[in-house]
């Protein structure tokens, strides 16, 4: 059986690109989504040669998201509202993965919501009720994921008011060699993403790179 199609929002940066590169080695297809058709068409390029292959595909953000089968939006939280305006009318009907996290520079070390309460609540605000949009992936260290073959020491927290929606992004992070969890409605949400803010204090007070999560306790998730 044919694999979904994921058009990476945002694919041109760090922890896009290391999703794409992971997704598109698990045998999905993969169009990288950016502003500018041309660093899109870079980031394919350069994706294509890592991989040894030539079916990486590089659009602008509104044309990606319509072609896509599932949307996985990786654009940092300043650009998230425009990016969503972008790509909106695309996203209708479908699966859309949010890895959007509320990071205010400078002090992106310390917990900063909107008055929203999460990112991910805001995608599924302008994107409406007609997309199923789920929250993951915000707190896997970007540097790990670009190196196919490592293991990643984190778990994937998978909040979503669609169980069926949860369910299909838990399998994602699985081809992208992580361990995804149900973690509950998009509400949730709120606490996955705070935890980034506090990964990034322990990284510099620890002086690591990608520190992560886990969830002990569980015999099954």
């Amino acid at each position: 059986m044919s694999k979904e199609t994921l058009a990476v929002i945002g694919g041109t940066g760090n922890i896009g690109f290391g999703l794409a590169l992971r997704w598109a080695d698990a045998g999905y297809p993969i169009i990288i989504g950016s502003r500018s058709e041309e660093r899109a068409g870079q980031a394919a390029s350069e994706l294509n040669a890592r991989l040894s292959d030539g079916t990486i595909r590089g659009m602008a953000n509104p044309r990606a998201a319509a072609v896509a089968d599932i949307v996985v939006l990786t654009v940092p939280f300043a650009a998230q509202g425009g990016t969503l305006e972008q790509v909106r009318e695309g996203c209708q009907e479908k699966i859309v993965v949010d890895v959007t996290v509320p990071l205010m520079p400078p002090r992106v070390n310390r917990v900063q919501l909107p008055p929203e309460d999460s990112a991910a609540v805001i995608t599924q605000s302008v994107l409406g009720q007609r997309c199923r949009v789920v929250s993951a992936f915000q707190n896997v260290g970007a540097e790990h994921l670009q190196h196919l073959g490592q293991e990643i020491d984190c778990d994937v927290l998978v909040c979503g008011n669609d169980k069926e929606a949860r369910s299909t992004v838990v399998g994602l992070a699985s081809a992208a060699g992580l361990h995804g969890i149900e973690a509950g409605p998009l509400a949730n949400s709120v606490a996955v993403e705070a935890l980034t803010s506090v990964l990034i204090w322990l990284n510099q007070r620890h002086k690591v790179k990608g520190s992560g999560i886990r969830i002990t306790g569980l015999t099954s998730a």
